[in-house]
């Protein structure tokens, strides 16, 4: 006996949508909607645009697609490469009494503790001169590293300025590029710690260290503002499909939520029955940081602002 359905991911539609579709007796407009809820935009449709508008306003008719199609995504930037700087840059750079840059280089060994390399110090200069970052907010860069490192490897360890300047290359993407950003950027990180230790207990998986993918996938549905018991729900329908935890299929699951509007169990229980948005009810603030991390942040903060206004003065 052949098989009926092809294995996968399952894409559902309402017994109201179904009805509405089988009203407009249109293949055309049958497929575009499927391609809708499957991609979200019509992009991917080898069809002339003639044809999808004439099917985009039968499914406009039935209440079954927006006004317009939407924009397609803008594609990402490209970054600009950092330039090669050479040692005689570098040494200017450091020769330059008009520029906090040497004063920089000072802080930053200290709190290294060590003389910074050739390479080393091309990186510093790379935040400093390309990503255009205040010696302040490298200041305030420069000390979470060192949190982190010391948090995941030990007491006394220290960041390698590569993983400094990739670090700072993220913040700069974000426009990080004041202290009060700054300071916002660490107490987000600080909560999304404890945040992710929560998230591997409803997950079922024991305390250990997260892969880059994992700390984004967590970050996103932080970010999307799920309660834990949608999270959970949305684990064991993963389980339950994939017979093991799947942190991709699990994050489809909860983006389908997400853009439903469905952030909480009671409303992802509800959706079946009915697809209009669930309102927010009001905003929802983020849980503070710990106590200890907190205070560790904000000393950061307040050392970095002291050592600015001390190499202000100086540079009078």
């Amino acid at each position: 006996m052949s098989q009926a359905f092809f294995p996968g991911e399952v894409l559902a539609i309402t017994a109201q949508a179904a009805d509405r579709l089988l009203k407009l007796d249109s293949g055309d407009a049958a497929l575009l909607y499927l391609h809708l809820l499957r991609h979200g935009n019509p992009e991917g449709l080898t069809w002339t645009d003639a044809r999808i508008q004439v099917s985009w306003e039968q499914l406009k008719s039935q209440g079954l697609a927006p006004e317009s199609p939407p924009a397609p995504p803008t594609p990402p930037a490209q970054e600009e490469p950092p330039p090669d700087y050479s040692t005689e840059d570098i040494t200017q750079a450091l020769a330059d009494t008009a520029s906090v840059f040497p004063a920089l280089v000072e802080e930053v060994e200290r709190r290294l503790g060590k003389r910074l390399s050739a390479a080393d110090l091309r990186n510093l200069y790379t935040l400093y001169d390309h990503l255009a970052l205040p010696a302040e907010v490298i200041l305030m860069l420069v000390g979470w590293c060192i949190e982190e490192t010391a948090r995941k490897y030990g007491p006394g360890r220290r960041p390698f300025l590569s993983q400094i300047r990739k670090e700072g290359f993220v913040w700069a993407r974000l426009g990080i590029d004041t202290m009060e950003r700054a300071e916002e950027r660490i107490a987000n990180l600080t909560r999304l710690r404890s945040r992710e230790a929560e998230v591997l207990r409803l997950l079922d998986i024991s305390p250990r260290p997260l892969v880059q993918r994992e700390k984004d996938y967590i970050a996103a549905w932080d970010g999307m503002g799920f309660e834990d018991e949608a999270i959970r729900m949305a684990y064991e329908r993963t389980v339950l499909k994939k017979q093991s935890m799947d942190w991709s299929y699990m994050n489809g699951i909860l983006r389908r939520w997400h853009e439903k509007g469905l952030h909480t169990t009671a409303a992802v229980r509800a959706g079946d029955r009915d697809f209009r948005p669930v309102r927010a009810e009001g905003p929802q603030k983020a849980p503070p940081p710990p106590a200890e991390q907190e205070r560790r942040a904000r000393q950061n903060v307040e050392r970095t602002r002291r050592l600015m206004e001390q190499l202000k003065q100086e540079g009078n």
